[in-house]
């Protein structure tokens, strides 16, 4: 309840922030002009965001798109008002692994470090469907599409904070709707089955993965030694075009929860946090709200079913 006071109040907590702070409070004063940053669903909402305060910032900022033209608007604007701003846009369709795979080539054979990675693109409450390799498709672009994309710019992270000394951090944008899963939590047999596919429970099922595969890719680089951080968040319920597919029920919500509602500056505040603020740095296999440490359910923090799933992951990413 405490969280939820919180977010409804806009009290700060121990960080001294809360859910009323902007991405551009968060980072108020911080120097990122070091820093190459990638940024999936760059075109709109909070990646937009994100994308333009981190450019503020001085970062170099790679938007992956699956709109190009829409992320290539969000470029123009970010120089009409900061011309000094590096940014470049690449083509992504994180339900396409072969498109991860076009976009991670495309980004290496540029020769740029890479500091941060905000997996930030996701699709909500979406009518069955499965991509073209064949999965789930909420699963197949909130989590797969990002597992993969991390794991093939993970050796270029870890080189780059081998090779400056600064701590590379990947940020995986999660959801309170993890609460609202299968039983279970991920329905491993069952990830394709059209019959008892739920889109509220399968929006949770890949956003709980999200929490899941930041915690087990945190374990494992810690374990290596390697200076980079993973963690997960939750970003607020944010006024943006998400909840399209299930515009009815995200309209009720928004009455019933008026309160908690955060502004798209609001709602990117968080993943600027995690990703630049200082406070953050060797903070791993956490996870935030209103840019504080928060807690997730039991199934968050499963280390077993974290190991499943990657382990299930990597499976599904070498057959597609």
């Amino acid at each position: 309840m405490a969280s939820y006071l919180w977010e409804a109040t806009g009290i700060a907590g121990p960080s001294g922030f809360g859910s009323a702070s902007t991405a551009e409070q968060v980072t108020q004063g911080i120097d990122a002009s070091h820093l190459t940053v990638i940024i999936t669903g760059g075109s709109s909402g909070i990646g937009a965001e994100a994308a333009r305060v981190m450019a503020l910032r001085g970062a170099h900022v790679i938007i992956g798109a699956r709109n190009t033209e829409a992320a290539n608007s969000v470029k123009q604007s970010i120089l009409e008002n900061t011309p000094s701003a590096r940014i470049d846009v690449i083509p992504i369709e994180l339900s396409s692994l072969k498109s991860v795979r076009a976009f991670a080539e495309k980004f290496l054979e540029k020769d740029l470090p890479l500091n941060i990675l905000i997996n930030n693109a996701g699709i909500m409450y979406c009518p069955f469907q499965v991509s073209e390799d064949g999965i789930e498709m909420q699963f197949a672009t909130n989590h797969l599409g990002h597992f993969l994309l991390t794991k093939l710019l993970l050796e270029k992270m870890k080189s780059t904070a081998a090779r400056t000394g600064i701590e590379g951090r990947i940020v995986n944008l999660s959801s309170e709707a993890h609460m609202t899963t299968y039983g279970g939590g991920i329905r491993f047999d069952k990830i394709n089955d059209k019959d008892s596919y739920n889109d509220k429970l399968a929006y949770g099922q890949s956003k709980l993965a999200n929490i899941l595969h930041a915690n087990e890719l945190a374990r494992r680089l810690k374990e290596e030694g390697a200076n980079v951080t993973a963690n997960s968040l939750h970003p607020g319920l944010i006024k943006t075009n998400l909840g399209r597919h299930s515009a009815f029920f995200v309209t009720a919500l928004r009455i019933a929860t008026y309160v908690l509602w955060k502004s798209i500056p609001q709602g990117a505040a968080t993943s600027c946090y995690v990703a630049l603020h200082p406070d953050v740095k060797g903070v791993s296999g956490k996870y935030f709200a209103d840019c504080n440490v928060s807690k997730t359910t039991a199934n968050g923090i499963d280390e077993l079913l974290a190991t499943k799933l990657w382990d299930f992951s990597e499976e599904l990413v070498k057959s597609g």
